[in-house]
Parts: C-alpha cells; structure tokens; sequence
C-alpha cells in the first residue's frame, strides 16, 4: 500500500524553501530527508540544516517570503484542544509555541524521526501541522497538559457540591 504523500514547505535555517510531498510520520532516512518537488524530482535535504517541515493547505508558490503562512506563532490563551503545550527556541533564537499530541505518535516522532510534530496556534492558517528536527531546537518548554476530564465526573461533582450545601444549612 502507498504511503500518502501531504503538501510541504520545508524551511532550511540558511533561509532557503522547498516545496513538495512528503508523508507524515517515516519520512526521516539516516541523516537525510527526501522530498518529492512538485516536478516529481527526489530532493535530499540534510536534517540538520532544516528548521521546521510545515504540512500546508496550498503551497503559495508566489509568495518567497512566508508561503507557510504560519499567523501568530503563540498562543492568545489556553489551548482548548487536549495535548502537550509547547514552547520552542530554535538554534536561530527564534520561538514557537505549539500543540503536540501526547500519545504513541508522539513517541514514534521523537524516536523514528528525530523531531516533535506541533499543531500551530492559529488553526485557520495554511499550516496544518509543522514537523522540527530535534537538530533545530536548542530548548522545548512544557507550558501545561491539556486533558479532557469525563463529564460523568464532572456531573457527580457538582451534585456533590449541591447535597453538602444543602444538608449544611
């Protein structure tokens, strides 16, 4: 079976851009990263020279500058979706937050592609999800846990809290 293949924009810390396909998660071959160019030519990459791999939307070819289209790279507030929230200082002392799913993908992400895969804070940007190497990072800061608690406990909760203010009385 094929592996899909996602549109990306892979940003070098030399400042240059590669678009092309590449799958999700596997993509990392010793210390190299292939990426299929819209051409349909295979494009090796050294991972220790790529800051971040951004899974887009559309590419944006006419846009040299920022075709990621990232938006804001913090949070406003609290994330509402569940995961890790991080903090990420690059080697360039740039910094970006993100939200990483804390499950067996993300331990298959460190270990399998030497890199974390965050969400960006603005979700209505061309940037669906943004692969670092571990190579481009100098600090990751756990900024908090973000867990969906089981309404049935929220439920018996409350009316816990009910009974004893009416029994106090």
């Amino acid at each position: 079976m094929a592996i899909a293949q996602k549109k990306t924009v892979v940003r070098q810390f030399d400042g240059s851009l590669t678009w092309g396909y590449l799958p999700q998660s596997g993509f990392v071959a010793g210390e190299t990263v292939e990426v299929l160019d819209p051409a349909g030519r295979v494009i090796p990459l050294l991972l220790t020279q790529i800051k971040t791999i951004a899974y887009v939307k559309d590419f944006n070819l006419d846009q040299a500058v920022d075709p990621e289209q990232i938006g804001r790279r913090s949070f406003l507030s609290r994330p509402r979706s569940d995961g890790l929230w991080l903090k990420l200082g690059f080697r360039d002392n740039d910094v970006l937050e993100g939200l990483a799913n804390f499950d067996l993908g993300f331990i298959e992400s460190l270990l399998d592609d030497r890199g974390l895969s965050i969400s960006p804070p603005d979700a209505r940007s061309n940037t669906q999800r943004i692969f670092v190497p571990r190579a481009a990072l100098v600090s990751v800061q756990v900024l908090g846990f973000i867990g969906s608690t089981p309404k049935q406990k929220t439920i018996q909760r409350a009316s816990a809290t009910i009974q004893t203010q009416l029994f106090d009385e």
